[in-house]
């Protein structure tokens, strides 16, 4: 290692992000700016490079996934004010039963629900898989709450359109239509795996009602010790309700937005007067009012514009993989296009199902969570890119082998290792793919699988600095111990078992 400067740089600059996150309370998405401003500064970069590499950074990365971010998100606001959860919840537990809800119900939701924003997609569901925990006998509580907690951290980072999969894919010059194809069995698989491993422990006495659940009354969940929010910021006496909204009134986070850390920017904190998660989600609680009026779409009606837009995604990539060069093809399976798509057609649907204004709120909505997302996302593309002109790469490129498992075992533990210390899922995922950007195309390694074995270094360790970890606790009436057996065990465990699943695919490839 002739010149280990980029690397010390490199460790200072994300070690002053964490800090800066966690200790001083820095907003992620200024603590992520810092960061890269001082590492092109300390690498040699220069005031007037650096500042441009920051910005091309950030562009890029926004030119890539930028407008299919908030057409997804548009998208699964839409789906939410449909009321396509509660029928697709209803129409798994009728064909499949209780014993195999589970399986399907965090299957669905890591895959086909990505679309819509994560802490609303548990707040509408945690009803509905806690009522049926006591259908599917002993440790049901248990089960479905692993079930949420896989279905929506692994489908953030490894399914398209998950947030984090859409970002990495963008970081990585991935098309999307490869990244879904990859990303979604891989998605479903792990999910699979996991919860199977999960249920035989709950059968052999891995779960403890009596100390792993909590007495909440009906309609009421009550924080035990205070929800933190990503970043390490918590609630105050304050408690969520099943219907989203805050409780009591007295919900107020005190270190900024309480959206969920896998995809926003209040993940950590802006300052003391930040929203918290019951203003997020009763936001979304008032573009779904319009569903009790009785004139919402059957399921299939509603899930239609989504369904319609991944066969599109997933056609223009059988055509790319299969080599079928037709412009009508590539243009209909463009992901923009798909997307679109989708999004026009929800919109008729809505218009004509749903009363007056419903669209608008909806959409109202949509344009405020897709706004935070697009500026945690740039950023740390902001910062990827200093990564990258300092040299990083090809010290790395050097240090390593052009083996299979060593830069894909080294992305995870890079990704593992900053959501520790951050807490942060797309931005711990972003941040390690980043690192290895610059030396993927000379290693025989493909591109997708680092941006998978990013993904699945993201999941390892979420604890009390996920936002998720809280809300399940919460929704779910599990007390920490529980949550900690639910939530951070599982998708730790998930988080292995993805790696060697890309691990095993990286083989024959």
């Amino acid at each position: 290692m002739d010149n280990p400067a980029p690397l010390v740089h490199t460790a200072i600059a994300i070690a002053a992000v964490v800090v800066l996150i966690l200790k001083a309370k820095v907003n992620p998405a200024l603590a992520l700016v810092l960061g890269a401003v001082y590492l092109g500064l300390a690498g040699g970069l220069g005031a007037e490079r650096t500042l441009k590499t920051v910005n091309k950074g950030f562009g890029d990365l926004m030119a890539e996934v930028g407008l299919l971010i908030v057409l997804g998100v548009l998208l699964g606001t839409l789906l939410s004010a449909l009321g396509a959860i509660d029928k697709l919840v209803t129409l798994l537990l009728r064909t499949l039963g209780p014993k195999r809800l589970p399986y399907s119900f965090a299957i669905t939701m890591g895959t086909v629900l990505q679309s819509i924003f994560a802490d609303v997609l548990l707040v509408m569901t945690a009803p509905l898989a806690r009522s049926l925990g006591t259908r599917i006998g002993p440790g049901g509580l248990a089960r479905m709450a692993a079930a949420m907690a896989l279905g929506v951290e692994v489908g953030i980072a490894l399914s398209v359109p998950g947030i984090g999969a859409l970002a990495l894919a963008g970081l990585l010059d991935i098309p999307l239509g490869i990244m879904l194809l990859y990303g979604f069995p891989l998605a479903a698989v792990t999910i699979l795996l996991t919860l199977l491993l999960f249920s035989a422990l709950v059968k052999r006495g891995f779960w403890n009602p009596d100390r792993d659940e909590s007495a909440v009354a009906e309609g009421e969940a009550v924080v035990e010790g205070g929800a933190a929010v990503e970043g390490g910021a918590g609630f105050h006496d304050g408690a969520v309700a099943h219907d989203g909204a805050a409780a009591r009134g007295d919900a107020t986070a005190h270190g900024g937005a309480g959206m969920s850390g896998d995809a926003a920017v209040g993940e950590g904190g802006a300052g003391h007067a930040g929203a918290g998660v019951g203003d997020a989600v009763a936001a979304d609680g008032d573009a779904g009012t319009a569903r009790g009026d009785g004139t919402a779409p059957p399921l299939g009606l509603s899930l239609t514009p989504l369904l319609l837009a991944l066969v599109l995604i997933a056609t223009g990539a059988f055509a790319q993989v299969a080599g079928w060069d037709s412009p009508v093809v590539g243009f209909l399976g463009d992901p923009v296009v798909g997307l679109l798509t989708g999004l026009i057609l929800a919109c008729l649907v809505a218009r004509r199902r749903l009363p007056a204004g419903a669209v608008g709120e909806a959409f109202g909505q949509g344009f405020r969570t897709s706004g935070q997302i697009l500026v945690l996302t740039g950023v740390g593309g902001s910062l990827a890119a200093v990564v990258e002109a300092v040299g990083l790469g090809d010290l790395i490129k050097d240090s390593f082998s052009a083996g299979t498992w060593a830069p894909l075992a080294l992305v995870w533990l890079i990704a593992a290792v900053l959501h520790m210390a951050i807490g942060s899922v797309t931005t711990s995922a972003i941040t390690a793919a980043g690192i290895l950007a610059p030396v993927a195309p000379s290693l025989d390694v493909q591109p997708v699988l680092i941006a998978l074995a990013a993904g699945a270094g993201s999941l390892f360790a979420i604890h009390a600095t996920s936002n998720t970890f809280w809300l399940l606790q919460t929704l779910l009436g599990q007390t920490t111990r529980g949550t900690l057996k639910t939530v951070t065990l599982t998708v730790s465990g998930a988080s292995v078992i993805a790696l060697g699943l890309i691990q095993t695919v990286s083989l024959v490839m």
